[in-house]
This record gives C-alpha cells, structure tokens and sequence, in this order.
C-alpha cells in the first residue's frame, strides 16, 4: 500500500499514522482501512453498557475525503442497531453532514468514540436516524454478534476483546460520553445561532415592510413623498436642537460631546441647496444697436427741423423782396 500512495501527502501521512495507532483492537473499538484502499475504513464498535445496546458488536464504514483532516469523514453502519439507518450516511457533528463543525484535530478514534456515546441518544429526525423501540434495539443488539462483512470478512463476534470486570467502568466509555456530549452542544449552539440570525434578518424585513406601509398606507405615492420631503426639515431640526431641560442637567464635557456629535452629523449629511424665496425677474440683454437707433433719430429730427426752419425763413425773406 506505501508505494501505491504518494507519502508526502498530509492525508496519506495521517491516514497511515492512524492505521499504525489503530492496529490492535481493544474491548470498545477497531478500525483498519482496506487492503487496497486507504480511504475506506471498516470499523467495529460495541454498544455502550446499561443501554438498550449492551451486549451488541456493530460494524461500519468510513469514507474518508482526499482533503482529510481538514474535512470531515462520512461514516456508514452496515449493521442493523435501531439506532442509526444501515447503508446510509449518518448525520453526525463529525461526519460530512457539518463540515462547518469538524476539526481537524479529530481523528478516526474520535469518530469511533462519538458513534459509542451517540447511540443512546435521541435521533430527533436527524439523517440516517432511527428511533426504535428498546425492545427492538435489545434483539438486534443479540443478533450484531452474527454479522459478517463480506467486504472485509469481519466477524462482529471475534473483532473486538473481550471485555475485562472493570470495562463496564474504564475511561474509554466516560470519554464517549463526554465527548458526544461537547459535540451535540456544539451542534446545537451553532444551529442556535444560525436561527437567531435568521429571526433577526425576519425582523429587520418585517419592520422595513411595515414602515412602508405606513408611509404610504392611505394616500399616493407623490403625496406620501411631499409630505415626508416636506417634514423632514422640520424633523431634522427637531432633532438637533436638545430640550433645554436636558441641556441643563447635562455636565460640561457631555454638552461638548453632544455639540461636536451634533455637528459631526451635520457635516455628514448632504447639504441641500439654498433657493430665494422669491423669483428674480431675469435682467434683458444689454444691446447697442438700440443706443444706436436712438442717436439716429435725434439726428433725423433735428435735420428735418432745420429744413422747415430754413424753409420758413426762405419764405419771409421772398415776401419782403416782393414788397419792395
């Protein structure tokens, strides 16, 4: 198998450091990965005691992805237990369900851990889950002992060691225990979290929605948007001016802070523009041809003057010669 794999892999380093941690197995658990396929591991686990699975042997399997550790592994049951669905991915805090929960520090131990102290939980409609009696669950657990994988040709009856007077009580079950405990609080922390986002981003819609409604509830679209053009100086102004009662009670620092807060929104905001209040007559072009035209007819008038007045001076000056 090494000279099938490219040893400088992470995965492949980690996957055969493992299989090397994991090569005898113990009273509680087994897992080798197959002869010709690293990734795909096969395990045996025993049913935690004082449980609905006491005295059964399960068998599975973990598949595991090119990019482990830093993803997590899809875990498989091939043995019938009422818990968990067989042939099924199972919805796990460390299986590839929740990516966004794994850690790369886990490892298949940790896997084969988890599954121990996650059967006599509730499955809660999870994926792969089952919710069987304790009745059904004790009758499979008597008849995992006669399952034989064909895959790797595994007998659940002869996987694992016996178990000892004192394993009822060994660390290997407080630690599943405690283990699928931080895990499922986990799980259910960040799926509270996801929730309260997602009521905040409903609220934030609903009351958006809502102010709509009521600025354009009982009157049309241009009318609402006069109003509320028309208001806003108004509010504005109502704004930055404080009551002068509160203005007393304040102390001289939180009045600065108030006054430079006040003009940091003024700065802030755009400023509009400023329109007279009443309309400017706009001024006429200033032409010169009409300068012009005025001096014209001055000098006309004051030519066709000069002819009468020489005409009429012509005329007495021809009345007196006749006389004569």
């Amino acid at each position: 198998m090494e000279n099938k794999y490219n040893l400088k892999s992470p995965a492949v380093k980690r996957l055969m450091k493992e299989a090397a941690e994991l090569r005898e197995p113990t009273e509680h658990y087994h897992a080798q990965p197959l002869e010709d396929n690293l990734f795909e591991w096969h395990f045996s686990v025993r049913g935690p005691p004082d449980s609905d699975f006491d005295g059964g042997v399960y068998h599975g399997r973990i598949v595991l992805p090119p990019e482990y550790p830093m993803k997590p592994p899809s875990i498989i049951l091939l043995t019938p237990n009422g818990r968990f669905e067989v042939g099924k991915k199972i919805c796990l805090s460390i299986s590839g369900h929740h990516p966004e929960t794994w850690q790369p520090s886990w490892s298949i131990r940790t896997a084969l851990i988890a599954i121990i102290g996650f059967m006599p939980t509730k499955g809660e409609g999870a994926i792969g889950s089952l919710d069987y009696t304790p009745e059904e669950r004790r009758a499979l657990a008597k008849k995992s002992l006669d399952f034989c994988c064909e895959a790797c040709e595994c007998s659940t009856r002869t996987a694992l060691l016996s178990l000892s007077p004192n394993s009822t009580h060994s660390p290997a079950h407080a630690k599943a225990k405690e283990l699928a405990q931080q895990i499922k609080f986990k799980e259910e922390s960040s799926s509270s979290s996801l929730s309260s986002e997602s009521a905040g981003a409903s609220s934030d819609s609903s009351a958006s929605s809502q102010g709509q409604s009521l600025g354009l509830g009982e009157q049309g679209p241009s009318e609402g948007l006069g109003e509320q053009s028309e208001a806003s100086p108004a509010a504005s102004e109502e704004q930055a001016a404080p009551p002068a009662a509160s203005a007393r009670s304040l102390s001289p620092r939180q009045r600065r802070a108030q006054q430079q807060g006040q003009a940091q929104a003024q700065r802030e905001s755009p400023s509009r523009p400023i329109f007279p209040a009443f309309p400017v007559a706009p001024h006429p072009p200033q032409d010169g041809s009409h300068t012009g035209s005025v001096v014209l007819i001055l000098l006309l008038t004051l030519a066709l003057a000069a002819l009468i007045f020489r005409r009429v001076y012509l005329t007495q000056e021809y009345k007196f010669d006749y006389e004569l």
